[in-house]
Formats: structure tokens, C-alpha cells, sequence
């Protein structure tokens, strides 16, 4: 299984992954490859941005996410997103916290 990756600057150490089974005969005219992600969710996430293409079948893992589950999404709903780790998370969310309460005194 072939595969794009994306990520977003909006959201740090977030990609998704998107299917791409007839590669490379797909090729041939441009396509919203990210059309396969629900509207809401897509609106979202911002500008995209390409990472690379990758070929699941000749890698024998992943850095963050397992294997499986990426190939098992992506054949059922063409899509994967691999989320960042939650102590990244976490650190996000503090540092918007504080920028909130700093900006309630400006």
C-alpha cells in the first residue's frame, strides 16, 4: 500500500496519512488527494503541506504509530492521522493556556 503524508503548521507533530492503492497509475491528472477526509475535520486543519510518499509494503516500520493500524485505516477509510504524542500534547495546551491568560491583562 502506497501512501502520502501530510502535515499542517497549525498542528505541530500531527500527520495524516492518505491511501493511495493504484499508485503509480493514479497519476496521471491532478486530484484532491485529501478529499477522503471528512469536511469538518479537514476545514480545520489548516494550509497542507506534502511530507513524502511512502510505500508501506517496503517499510518495515514507523517511528511513532504501529504499522498495522496506519494500513488498517487506510484500507477502510483511506485515510490515518497519527496524532502527536500526548507530553507534546500537553506542552501545547499549557503554552496556549498561558498565552490566554497573558493576553486577559494586555
Amino acid at each position: 500500500m502506497h501512501c502520502d503524508i501530510y502535515k499542517f503548521p497549525k498542528h505541530d507533530d500531527m500527520y495524516v496519512y492518505i491511501a493511495r492503492p493504484d499508485y503509480p497509475d493514479d497519476t496521471e491528472e491532478l486530484k484532491d488527494w485529501l478529499g477522503v477526509l471528512p469536511k469538518d475535520f479537514r476545514a480545520g486543519l489548516g494550509r497542507s503541506k506534502f511530507v513524502m510518499h511512502l510505500d508501506l509494503a517496503t517499510t518495515p516500520t514507523l517511528a511513532r504509530v504501529n504499522k498495522e493500524e496506519v494500513l488498517a485505516k487506510l484500507q477502510s477509510q483511506g485515510y490515518f492521522v497519527q496524532m502527536p504524542p500526548q507530553d507534546v500534547m500537553r506542552r501545547q495546551a499549557e503554552l496556549r493556556a498561558r498565552e490566554a491568560q497573558d493576553n486577559i491583562y494586555d
